[in-house]
């Protein structure tokens, strides 16, 4: 091959500008990403790109931003048929009192399937690519993540009662080992241990999960320090805080996703640095349950690994990822009482590299890299509410809103196509969300 003959390539995706989040800080005007087999093989300017490749589909993007596909580091996406059912409320009394009772009614794989199908469709239109699940059927949600092309992280839930996915400690251990073995070479879905929080698993099954951690390799996905009533708890109960007692477990290493961490000594945010621990910030869900504040800056300031997440759609209630990192920015300065923390260019790190880095899949997405698969995002900023455009990353974090994501790519598929979801029925979903609203409607006036 001489160099004036081009190179065959799948795919070139010509923008105004990419933010590849790798390096840090840098905006590339005028280039191109080139995509084949499912993988970036370049990232250069849009005329080289022409000159370099040939490509089976060219899709120019000029008032555009492509992003690496942003990541929902925590969320429970079934959930999405819970949207709005108990709102207002604090925490305990939204669990316990209303959530819990009505997941009992109606939870079951079609419940399960249909939520995560209507999720996946909103995280699409969204810019999110990929997800950290958190819920029971993990079976259900792999297989139906799988079939839509998403990619997830899918939890293997670990909690001290009997529910409809598992009757007993053996049988959530059991049927978790099934699980993972049915997708640990899957190119798209993998696994973690999910067990719920500390005040709802046991020191005998906190124990389980680090063996079983250690053996296959695979992370720990957990809610820690949610609220001032949890560490008190666990004060109380254990004579220590949550964090001391997962860290005498074993669980306190480089594999946890620690979610929520409202709750934080400064002692404890640089244990979290020493010991790998990734953190997942969700501030609207925090927020609408007022279980307190991350200590976002803090956190990223001291060298851990931040993420964000959305939570589950009963209690943000959206999978909005674009609106979660703009509040995330803006709460870490309030809470920081400094406006130059977490910064533009660092949000937008949280909500992708962040996120990948968190649930391991760093060396697959969260940047815009040769070598790295074709999750992408393209925010289109030409719209009055982006105008006049200024700073890119600004507009991106502070202005820009998830209606404005006009196309989405994962492993170099196009899933999002002119603000149209590419091959899923949007009229089919809100058809099957319907009838779980009548179905739970039922359930409530029992």
């Amino acid at each position: 091959m001489t160099d004036l003959a081009p190179q065959a390539c799948d795919l070139i995706i010509e923008a105004g500008w990419v933010v590849p989040v790798v390096p840090h800080g840098v905006v590339l005007a005028d280039h191109a990403v080139v995509v084949s087999g499912g993988v970036i093989v370049a990232v250069l300017p849009t005329a080289e790109a022409r000159a370099r490749y040939q490509a089976r589909q060219v899709v120019s993007r000029p008032d555009a931003a492509l992003v690496p596909g942003l990541v929902n580091a925590h969320t429970h996406n079934p959930m999405t048929l819970l949207r709005g059912v108990a709102d207002d409320l604090p925490l305990k009394v939204w669990l316990q009192q209303h959530i819990w009772p009505i997941e009992a009614a109606v939870i079951g794989p079609g419940f399960v399937a249909d939520g995560v199908a209507l999720a996946i469709a909103e995280m699409l239109r969204g810019g999110t690519t990929c997800c950290n699940e958190n819920y029971f059927f993990p079976d259900v949600q792999a297989a139906t993540y799988r079939q839509h092309g998403f990619r997830a992280r899918v939890g293997l839930p670990v909690i001290d009662f009997p529910t409809a996915w598992a009757a007993s400690d053996d049988e959530y251990f059991d049927r978790a080992g099934e699980v993972h073995d049915q997708w640990r070479d899957d190119p798209l879905v993998a696994t973690a241990f999910a067990p719920h929080a500390p005040y709802t698993v046991s020191d005998a099954n906190f124990e389980r999960v680090r063996l079983l951690s250690d053996q296959l390799d695979i992370p720990v996905h957990l809610h820690l320090h949610e609220t001032a009533q949890e560490v008190q708890q666990s004060v109380e109960q254990h004579g220590q805080r949550p964090i001391a007692r997962i860290d005498r477990l074993g669980l306190f290493n480089d594999r946890l996703i620690a979610v929520h961490m409202t709750q934080l000594t400064e002692a404890e945010i640089h244990l979290c640095a020493e010991r790998g621990v990734s953190v997942v910030h969700c501030p609207e869900s925090n927020l609408k349950l007022a279980s307190g504040f991350c200590p976002a800056c803090a956190l990223d300031r001291a060298g851990v690994n931040l993420a964000i997440g959305t939570d589950g759609c009963a209690s943000n209630n959206d999978l909005d990822m674009v609106g979660e990192t703009r509040t995330a920015a803006l709460l870490a300065k309030a809470v920081a009482q400094d406006a130059a923390a977490l910064d533009a260019f660092t949000a937008l790190r949280a909500a992708t590299l962040g996120g990948a880095g968190a649930i391991g899949f760093d060396h697959l997405v969260g940047s815009l890299e040769p070598g790295k698969q074709a999750d992408i995002a393209c925010i289109d900023l030409a719209a009055l509410e982006t105008q006049p455009l200024h700073h890119v990353v600004s507009q991106l974090v502070y202005a820009a809103g998830r209606h404005q994501v006009r196309d989405v790519w994962i492993a170099g598929v196009r899933k999002l196509a002119d603000y149209r979801l590419a091959d899923m029925d949007a009229d089919a979903l809100v058809a099957k969300a319907r009838e779980w609203r009548a179905r739970i409607a039922q359930v409530r006036s029992a």
